[in-house]
């Protein structure tokens, strides 16, 4: 019995019958991009691993029109596969925006919430293929959803781009700042805002880096980002939660974030012509 139970055959048919379909995941913002005109699905592509078809999703949030170009920013979850406090983060984002929508005012929102299909069925940080996704990025990467996620990320051409993640090591909310000079200067109020939920890191070294009041200026090569040349520079933001805090307050900590990064970030849109 024993040994059946542990061939590969066994193992691997066990293993697949304990996956989640990402249908399941992306269930409650396809009910309610079924009801609402804000919220559209629009996939991204797709690929086919191991004889199975995977896309990208992709949902865009219009919010209500302010007068000016829309305001794009896309926001990303779910590029490791163990890390869902991401994804069900935005679709705790749709669901608030949708029943707020002064907070999405002058936005266009892309939302990626399943930036890795395969890793986030198998709950593994990899892609089924073994590929750490947060690492293949602008290095010529042969990995189907890299590939996707860059050509989006080229011809969108974002004002802002925010990651979502989880540090299963982390004491406590921190996040990275890239791109654009007054990024910091969004991270800050956003880390301020998730503290009323989960404490800030303020470790002076963290993941390696260099870090001062939960906020690191300096990051991992082959990470999801603009594109290398692009000009100008957008901001550049990835969200870190606690691993060990319980998923609820994980996903509302990045909530609460978010909602922070847009408020801050519409403050200096509307300033900006008066620098």
């Amino acid at each position: 019995m024993s040994t059946i139970l542990s061939s590969p055959i066994v193992m691997s048919a066990a293993k697949a019958a304990a996956r989640r379909p990402v249908a399941e995941w992306l269930a409650p913002l396809d009910r309610l991009a079924a009801t609402t005109p804000s919220l559209v699905a629009k996939p991204l592509g797709r690929f086919e691993q191991d004889g199975e078809r995977y896309e990208i999703p992709r949902y865009l949030f219009v919010g209500n029109r302010s007068g000016d170009a829309p305001i794009r920013i896309g926001i990303f979850a779910g590029i490791h596969g163990d890390e869902p406090e991401g994804v069900r983060a935005l679709v705790q984002l749709a669901q608030l925006l949708e029943s707020r929508p002064e907070a999405a005012a002058g936005y266009c929102l892309f939302l990626y919430p399943v930036c890795n299909p395969t890793g986030l069925e198998d709950r593994t940080r990899h892609s089924r293929r073994g590929k750490d996704l947060n690492r293949e990025f602008w290095r010529s990467s042969g990995e189907p959803e890299v590939r996707l996620l860059q050509a989006e990320l080229v011809s969108q051409s974002f004002d802002g781009i925010i990651a979502l993640h989880t540090d299963e090591l982390s004491k406590g909310v921190y996040g990275f700042v890239r791109g654009a000079t007054l990024t910091r200067h969004l991270l800050r109020p956003a880390l301020s805002a998730a503290a009323e939920l989960l404490p800030i890191n303020d470790d002076e070294s963290i993941d390696s880096f260099h870090a001062k009041d939960g906020l690191i200026e300096d990051c991992y090569e082959g990470v999801l980002s603009a594109p290398p040349k692009v000009r100008p520079k957008p901001f550049e933001i990835i969200l870190e939660t606690p691993g060990q805090a319980p998923s609820y307050l994980r996903e509302a900590a990045l909530v609460v974030a978010l909602r922070s990064i847009l408020a801050e970030y519409r403050k200096f849109i509307a300033f900006a012509p008066n620098l």
